[in-house]
């Protein structure tokens, strides 16, 4: 029998969305990105929560990011085009985002990469003390996607997003916390219960000022917008970066856990 990819558990007005992928630190397949975005999206049109937690199955790995495996190195114009209209990551991204009610990451352990920006995504983010953070797609040889490098710059400042970016490293959870990637870091046994009492008592707020503080919020942010010709050379330089030499080394070095040996082509 198939392990499901989502655990969900429903307690009251709060349900806690579960990464089920343990023997990969609970990395984003595409398939697991899909699932996450219709189960947000049932829960939506269901209309019964009032506050959902996003958390890593165990408590090794909140998620250590997109599946290496999933990530193409040959970039026709059309698989551009497709990703760009269905992007998993993106849909996941987006759910979250038009959730009416607020989500909570609960970071349980690493968060790297898309798995990171996962929980930038929620709206609030309360990480174990030892959890660990980082975007690593320069050591990759990736270019990282606009609405990703602006989700970290919207959550953690212009300053800290750069660094987070261009060194590529991994940052301990009290660091996180300096940088405003996360609002509490607690030891292992208060975490659990810290995150139920504040999914808790966000649920028993009235439900329309709950979607409507939201609704203001996402509404803030709905002016950075970039040009389209600026778009345009953006998606030039990604397709670039996964068409290059640089990610195969990247992906290979990262499988066989040595340094990459980048050559800029």
């Amino acid at each position: 029998m198939e392990e499901k990819l989502l655990l969900t558990e429903k307690q009251e007005k709060v349900c806690t969305i579960i990464l089920n992928r343990p023997e990969r630190r609970n990395a984003l397949s595409p398939l697991l990105l899909f699932q996450l975005a219709d189960t947000f999206n049932c829960i939506k049109e269901e209309g019964e929560i009032r506050c959902l937690v996003i958390r890593g199955v165990g408590d090794i790995a909140f998620s250590s990011g997109y599946d290496i495996t999933a990530i193409p190195t040959q970039v026709s114009p059309e698989v551009m085009e497709a990703l760009r209209k269905k992007n998993p990551l993106r849909l996941a991204l987006e759910a979250i985002h038009d959730f009416p009610y607020p989500v909570i990451a609960m970071i349980n352990g690493v968060a790297f990469g898309a798995g990171c920006e996962l929980a930038m995504a929620c709206d609030i983010r309360i990480a174990v003390e030892t959890a660990q953070f980082g975007m690593p797609p320069a050591k990759l040889g990736m270019v990282y996607m606009p609405a990703g490098i602006m989700q970290f710059v919207n959550v953690a400042g212009l300053a800290n997003a750069k660094e987070i970016f261009f060194a590529g490293r991994s940052y301990p959870a009290s660091r996180a916390k300096e940088m405003g990637l996360v609002h509490y870091v607690l030891p292992a046994d208060q975490f659990a219960s810290f995150t139920e009492e504040m999914a808790r008592e966000i649920s028993e707020n009235a439900p329309l000022s709950l979607r409507g503080i939201k609704t203001i919020f996402n509404a803030c942010l709905k002016h950075q917008q970039i040009e389209p010709e600026d778009m345009k050379h953006i998606e030039m330089i990604v397709a670039q970066a996964l068409n290059s030499e640089d990610l195969k080394e990247g992906q290979k070095a990262f499988l066989e856990r040595r340094k990459p040996v980048f050559k800029g082509r």
